[in-house]
């Protein structure tokens, strides 16, 4: 098992980390355990980690960021009211990102607050969702328009979950690996680009330096006031087009996907305004070529523009967005125009046909 410290949690990862979770349940003395699952990981996971526990309570939710809603977040604290839990009851949050973001805000709401402990069982989930405690839900598709800062006691890799997920959900997880290369380790980067990401080996080694550089930069700024708002990178278009995907696809893209769009349309961006160069640009863009299947979707851009403008990274009424300098070097706060976002999305459908295949709405 190795950890990583930080100043308010810890991550383990390893095969063996389970047992470091029941001694530390052990000697907190805590009343009551409850478990929030999804269909999936109460099916594929939680027979794992219940050997591990007594006396667990289990609430399910059904998958997906369509039920990243009020409505879910209100099942989640009645099941705790019904079943007496206080405050020194502890929530244990087994999934990926929708399960860390809403386990960890009714953990961190209910009764002022209780302990809660992510288990995250997707890629995406172990390299970014369950790290920076950042909780919250979604309003009208709107991502994470309610949440608080709220840290979990500890948060538990176990790398053997990942054996459960089908491709297109660990290429989820690709794109915030790649984003925190770009932002913060050339060297990261390049290696992403010379290795199979998705073998074995190569994903565990990934997983820890990546888990290394967000956990660095939360400690630094933990409420990002400056230095975290690079891990945005991608996010601003990308939380547009995920938006859009929601409200219209019968079969919507998923977070790490609508991402990968965001980083390569931000990297244009980057081009345009602080100088990324030419070979950078088509590094990234050859990546998201490579890693992810073409989002074929007659977007209203009027409307990507109007979710952007409801970003709540914005300030006094301008886009804020995180953008490269170089590969490995980020800046914050940048202001862009309608048109160069517009130009942007173009940059982006223009090069359907170097994609070997195309996502289905």
């Amino acid at each position: 098992m190795k950890e990583i410290s930080s100043k308010d949690f810890s991550v383990f990862f390893g095969d063996d980390v389970f047992e470091d979770m029941a001694q530390k349940i052990i000697e907190n003395e805590y009343s009551k355990v409850f478990v929030l699952v999804d269909e999936n990981t109460e099916h594929d996971c939680y027979p794992i980690l219940k050997n591990y526990l007594v006396n667990v309570i289990v609430i399910r939710i059904e998958s997906g960021e369509q039920n990243k809603t009020l409505k879910t977040v209100e099942y989640i604290w009645k099941q705790l009211q019904d079943n007496f839990a206080d405050r020194k009851a502890l929530f244990i949050n087994l999934g990926g990102g929708v399960i860390s973001d809403l386990g960890g805000f009714c953990a961190a709401t209910y009764k002022r607050g209780i302990d809660f402990i992510n288990v995250p069982t997707t890629l995406l989930a172990m390299v970014d969702a369950s790290i920076g405690g950042k909780q919250g839900f979604d309003i009208d598709s709107h991502k994470n328009m309610v949440g608080v800062f709220a840290h979990p006691k500890n948060i538990y890799m176990y790398p053997k979950f990942l054996e459960t997920l089908p491709l297109n959900e660990k290429k989820c997880g690709v794109a915030e690996l790649s984003k925190h290369a770009l932002i913060k380790n050339k060297s990261l980067w390049e290696e992403m680009l010379g290795k199979s990401i998705l073998d074995d080996k190569s994903i565990n080694e990934l997983i820890q330096k990546s888990a290394k550089i967000k956990i660095k930069i939360v400690k630094k700024d933990p409420l990002e006031k400056g230095l975290r708002k690079i891990l945005n990178f991608g996010h601003s278009i990308g939380h547009a087009i995920e938006t859009w995907s929601l409200k219209n696809d019968t079969n919507p893209l998923k977070h790490g996907e609508a991402v990968a769009i965001g980083m390569l349309c931000e990297a244009y961006i980057s081009h345009k305004l602080l100088g990324l160069t030419n070979e950078e640009l088509h590094q990234i863009v050859a990546f998201v070529e490579k890693n992810y299947t073409y989002y074929d979707s007659q977007w209203d851009e009027k409307e990507l523009i109007v979710f952007m403008h409801n970003d709540k990274k914005n300030l006094n009424g301008k886009f804020n967005l995180t953008l490269l300098k170089k590969i490995g070097k980020a800046k914050i706060d940048m202001d862009c125009s309608s048109e160069l976002i517009s130009e942007s999305l173009s940059f982006y459908q223009n090069l359907k046909h170097n994609f070997p295949t195309q996502h289905s709405a």
